[in-house]
């Protein structure tokens, strides 16, 4: 079960990260009056957190103990551009780590935590249709689409 546990920990990490990154993001934009996408990055990040609980919750049933530390750095002053580029690499990066924890979970007959990766997996997924979405019209209109993200 120590496998499994250490794959929990591995995501609660990637969440922790995220949430601090889709923070920033959140308050930085929303300083520069793009209220729109600001709203979108406090929305995810607070799904990212619901994320963080669901894991702990999980180690602490399965007798571990839950990190409290983020996996990677907050990255700042990133722009539009940048923050949707960041944020697609994150959700990229918890995709990877999820499909290989459920294989983890499957070689530990953990059905339980196999089911919670395969929950967050479907969000990851959805976040990344977001961000890759938003950065494909920002890549392709410029500066007529984040015109459309501003107060």
């Amino acid at each position: 079960m120590s496998k499994v546990i250490d794959a929990l920990n591995a995501a609660r990490g990637r969440e922790l990260s995220a949430i601090l990154q889709y923070m920033t993001a959140h308050y930085e934009m929303e300083d520069q009056e793009f209220p729109k996408l600001a709203k979108i990055m406090k929305d995810t990040a607070i799904v990212e957190m619901k994320h963080a609980e669901t894991l702990a919750e999980r180690i602490l049933f399965l007798k571990g103990t839950p990190i409290s530390k983020p996996d990677a750095e907050t990255q700042k002053g990133l722009g539009i551009e940048g923050i949707l580029k960041v944020s697609a690499g994150l959700e990229r990066q918890a995709i990877e780590m999820y499909n290989k924890s459920v294989q983890v979970c499957v070689a530990e007959s953990d059905d339980g935590s196999k089911a919670v990766f395969e929950k967050l997996l479907a969000d990851e997924e959805d976040h990344l249709n977001t961000f890759e979405n938003m950065l494909d019209h920002v890549q392709k209109l410029g500066a007529a689409y984040i015109a459309t993200l501003a107060g």
